[in-house]
This record gives C-alpha cells, sequence and structure tokens, in this order.
C-alpha cells in the first residue's frame, strides 16, 4: 500500500484514547448466510438489545465506543466542541434509527457510518451558516503522541501538519484506516464508496504525506 522511499513515521499515533473497555471493530466476516454479524455474538447481541429499547445497553456502547468516536470526531472535524456535537448527534441518530438496523453489517461499523455523516451533516450546516471555513481547525486538534517513548517532537509536529495538508477525503480515509484501524471494507460503507477507491485513496494520502515529510530533509541536504 506504500511506495518506494523513506518510510513514514508509522509509529505516532493520533490522539490517543482510553482503550479500556473498547473492543476494536473487526473485519467483517460474513457466516453460511452472509451475515457479517454472524461471528460476533457480542456485537449483535449489543444490537439486539438496543433494539429491544434496552436504556442500559445504549449505556453500554457510548461505554464501549463514546471516547473512539470522540476522538475521529475531532481530528475529522478539528474542534473539540464540533466533537460533542457530533457524538451526541450520532446517539440521537441511532436511537430513532435502530429499526432500520438489519444485521447486514457489524452493529458498530453501522454506527459510526452514522457519525460519519454527522460529520458531513454538521459541516455542511456550519458552513452555510458561514460559521466556520472549510478545514478550520483547532491548534494540536490531531493531538498527536508517540506510540512508543522517545518520539521527537518536531517529528510529532511535522507529521501533524502533513496530515492537516491532505484533503478531506484523503485524511478521512487515513484517520479511519491507519488510526481507527478500520478495514477497507468497512471504510467503504461508511463513506459509500467502493474498496478499490478506498485503497487507491489510501496509498494517494500516504505518498502526499511522504512528499511532504521528505521536502524538509531535502532542503536541508541541498543546503548542506
Amino acid at each position: 500500500m506504500g511506495s518506494a522511499g523513506a518510510p513514514l513515521p508509522w509509529g505516532l499515533k493520533i490522539s490517543a484514547v482510553e482503550r479500556e473497555g473498547l473492543y476494536r471493530v473487526e473485519p467483517a466476516e460474513r457466516g453460511s448466510q452472509g451475515n457479517p454479524t454472524a461471528s460476533n455474538p457480542e456485537d449483535a447481541a449489543l444490537a439486539a438489545a438496543c433494539q429491544a429499547g434496552d436504556l442500559h445497553a445504549y449505556e453500554r456502547l457510548y461505554r464501549q465506543q463514546g471516547a473512539r468516536m470522540r476522538n475521529l470526531a475531532r481530528n475529522l472535524l478539528g474542534t473539540v466542541a464540533d466533537a460533542e456535537d457530533a457524538v451526541q448527534e450520532t446517539f440521537l441518530k441511532v436511537q430513532r434509527s435502530i429499526s432500520s438496523f438489519r444485521g447486514q453489517s457489524s452493529f458498530v461499523t453501522w454506527t459510526f457510518r452514522i457519525l460519519v455523516n454527522t460529520f458531513y451533516d454538521l459541516r455542511r450546516s456550519r458552513m452555510r451558516r458561514k460559521e466556520i471555513v472549510p478545514d478550520e481547525r483547532e491548534e494540536g486538534a490531531l493531538a498527536l503522541e508517540p506510540r512508543a517513548p522517545g518520539g521527537h517532537p518536531s517529528l510529532k509536529l511535522a507529521l501533524e501538519r502533513a496530515i492537516a495538508q491532505l484533503t478531506r477525503h484523503q485524511r478521512e480515509i487515513f484517520l479511519l484506516y491507519e488510526v481507527e484501524g478500520l478495514r477497507h471494507a468497512e471504510i467503504a460503507e461508511m463513506l459509500e464508496i467502493s474498496e478499490t477507491a478506498s485503497k487507491n485513496t489510501l496509498f494517494q494520502a500516504k505518498k502526499n504525506l511522504r512528499q511532504v515529510l521528505e521536502a524538509p530533509r531535502s532542503n536541508q541536504a541541498g543546503g548542506a
């Protein structure tokens, strides 16, 4: 998925979130009837409880995924306030539309698709009211942190700035794949694109990041 050249600092991650009590969205493994949730009883049980109107199930969904959703929302929308609004609106939409969930994808993937659609709705609404400009972001919105001790602050800042220069679509797919650990099949479903388009966009995002990150080193080498 990458291209030739110096490797990107993938040892860095974006906005570490609390991982206790969270479970990763696993690839949709289809059972004999083609049901992608057949191999994930916990996901199916949570969906069934929410559909039955069990408020404790919604609380469990929030405990499991709330921090992760806020993290993704902040990285994509750029501000903490927008992220909180998006997550709150997402849970309201999940409750209102739970009857439409048919189990054709994992329940968590379905929930994250609603979150992504909420991003778009929120941005369109605020841009129409001219409350924000495209890609306006709080300083340090990506909150990069070294995955292992010893990450250099300048490398962290360089990667944060490079990610901010990606197109919105490239940034979305990069964050969903590299940071949230989603598979291309899940990203394709969330963004309503093909898996090939998701892979190609991630490839281009990494290529652009590499060019941005290598440029300063090339300039320094030329001036040496």
